[in-house]
C-alpha cells in the first residue's frame, strides 16, 4: 500500500471513530466523558494513598446504585403512610437481609466465641438510650420534611437538585449544633446506655437467624398493609431491541444498567453487597461522621468549636468525629464518591437538569429538616446509613430502636408535610 492511501485509510478511520462518537445520544457522551473524570480523581486519590482511591470506588458504586434504583430511605418509609405502598422499603429489607448475612459471616471471623464479651471492633453496636429515641425521632421527622433522607438527599445533589444541597448544608449545620450538647447527653444517657450485642446472648447462627426472621416479618407486615390499601405500585417493565444480534443484546444489557432505572429490590441487595465488601475491606458504610469532622474541624479553626466530646473517639460507627486527620481523609473521597456517582448516572440516564423548586418555601424546609437530621444523626451516632442500614446488618439492637424511632418520626413527619401542603 503506498503513502497516498495510507494517508486516505487513516483519515477514513478517524472520520469513522468521530461518526460513531457523533452517533452515541447526547446523555451517553455525556456519562462517558464524567466517568473519565471519575477514573482521573481515582488515579488522583490513589497517588495519595491506596486506601482514599479504594473509598473512593466504594463512592462512586454506592452514589451509582442509589440513583440507578432511586434508594431513598425516606420515600421507604415516608410513602408506607403517605401513599400506602412500600416498594421501596421492601428493597431496604432486601439489603438488610444480604448485609445481615455477609456482616454475621465477617463477625464470627472477628469474634469467633462472642460469649467471651468482646464486641467486633468496627461493627455499629450502639448505647441504646434516651438519646437513640430522641435522635431517631428527629431524624426521622427531618428527612421527610426534607424531602429525602442523606442516601436520597446525596443522589439528587448528583441530580442537579438544589434543595437537596440545602438539606445537605442543613445537616452540617445540624451536627456542629448537636455537638455543642454532645458532653450533657453522655452524662445523662449514652455513658450509661446497653450496647446489646445479639451474638453474645445468642451465639452467631441464632442471632442471625433471629434478624433475618424480623426482617421477613416486617416483609409480611408492609405487604398487609399494601393489601389493606389496594395500592399497587408495579416495577416498570425495561424494553429493548428485539433483534438477536450480540451488539444488540449487549446494548440492551447496558441500557438496563446505565439507562432503564432499577428495581428496588436490585438496588437494595446491591447496597447490601457492597456495605458488606466496605466492612470486611474496612468498616461498615456510614455518611455523617465524616460530615461532623468537617464541621468540627472548622469550628475548631474558628475558635467556636464544642471542646472535648467525652468519650466520642471510644465508639464505632457515625460518632461525632473530633479526629485530626487533616482535609484529605478517606472518608472525604466516600462522600464526595457517592456524589460523583450519581452524577455519572445520571447524565448516563439523561436524568440530569438544574432543578429549582417551584415554591420558595421549599428551600426553608429542606434546611429545616436538614438540620433535624443533623441533630438527630449527632444523637443517635448515624443516619439511616450508619445507624441503620449498617446496625442491624451488626447484630446489634440499636438497629431495631433506631428503626422503630425512625418509623415513627416519619409519620409525624408524614402529618406535618400534609399540613404544610
Amino acid at each position: 500500500m503506498n503513502q497516498q492511501s495510507t494517508q486516505k485509510q487513516s483519515l477514513t478511520d478517524r472520520a469513522g471513530g468521530q461518526n460513531a462518537w457523533l452517533r452515541l445520544a447526547p446523555n451517553i457522551r455525556l456519562g462517558m466523558l464524567a466517568s473519565l473524570a471519575a477514573l482521573g480523581l481515582w488515579m488522583m486519590a490513589t497517588s495519595l494513598a491506596s486506601e482514599m482511591g479504594l473509598f473512593w470506588l466504594f463512592g462512586l458504586a454506592f452514589g451509582f446504585v442509589l440513583q440507578r434504583s432511586r434508594m431513598c430511605f425516606a420515600s421507604a418509609f415516608r410513602d408506607v403512610f403517605l401513599l400506602q405502598h412500600g416498594r421501596t422499603l421492601k428493597g431496604v429489607l432486601a439489603g438488610l437481609a444480604v448485609a445481615t448475612l455477609g456482616f454475621g459471616l465477617v463477625m464470627s471471623k472477628q469474634v469467633p466465641n462472642p460469649a467471651l464479651g468482646f464486641l467486633p471492633p468496627e461493627a455499629n453496636v450502639l448505647p441504646i438510650g434516651l438519646h437513640l429515641v430522641v435522635g431517631g425521632l428527629l431524624f426521622g421527622i427531618g428527612m421527610v420534611i426534607a424531602g429525602g433522607c442523606v442516601s436520597g438527599s446525596v443522589y439528587r445533589m448528583g441530580e442537579g437538585y438544589l434543595t437537596s444541597w440545602v438539606s445537605f448544608g442543613g445537616i452540617l449545620v445540624g451536627l456542629l449544633a448537636a455537638s455543642y450538647t454532645w458532653n450533657w447527653w453522655w452524662n445523662v444517657s449514652i455513658a450509661e446506655g446497653w450496647r446489646i450485642w445479639l451474638p453474645a446472648h445468642l451465639g452467631h447462627g441464632s442471632a442471625i437467624a433471629l434478624t433475618l426472621l424480623a426482617l421477613l416479618g416486617v416483609y409480611l407486615l408492609v405487604v398487609w398493609w399494601e393489601s389493606r390499601s389496594g395500592v399497587v405500585i408495579p416495577e416498570t417493565p425495561f424494553v429493548g431491541h428485539g433483534d438477536a444480534e450480540f451488539r444488540v443484546r449487549i446494548g440492551n444489557n447496558l441500557r438496563q444498567i446505565f439507562v432503564h432505572g432499577w428495581p428496588a429490590v436490585t438496588g437494595g441487595v446491591v447496597l447490601g453487597a457492597l456495605n458488606v465488601m466496605l466492612f470486611f475491606a474496612a468498616h461498615p458504610w456510614g455518611f455523617t461522621g465524616e460530615l461532623s469532622r468537617w464541621m468540627l474541624g472548622l469550628s475548631a479553626t474558628l475558635g467556636i468549636g464544642p471542646g472535648e466530646l467525652l468519650g466520642a473517639d471510644s465508639l464505632p460507627g457515625c460518632t461525632l468525629d473530633v479526629s485530626e486527620s487533616g482535609f484529605l481523609h478517606h472518608m472525604f473521597f466516600m462522600v464526595w464518591g457517592m456524589v460523583m456517582g450519581s452524577f455519572v448516572a445520571a447524565l448516563f440516564a439523561g436524568e440530569f437538569k438544574i432543578r429549582r423548586p417551584r415554591e420558595q418555601r421549599r428551600y426553608a424546609q429542606a434546611a429545616g429538616g436538614g438540620i433535624l437530621m443533623g441533630v438527630g444523626a449527632a444523637l443517635a451516632m448515624g443516619c439511616t446509613i450508619g445507624a441503620f442500614f449498617s446496625a442491624i446488618p451488626s447484630l446489634a439492637l440499636n438497629g431495631w430502636v433506631f428503626a422503630i424511632c425512625l418509623a415513627a418520626g416519619a409519620w409525624i413527619g408524614t402529618q406535618i408535610i400534609q399540613h404544610i401542603e
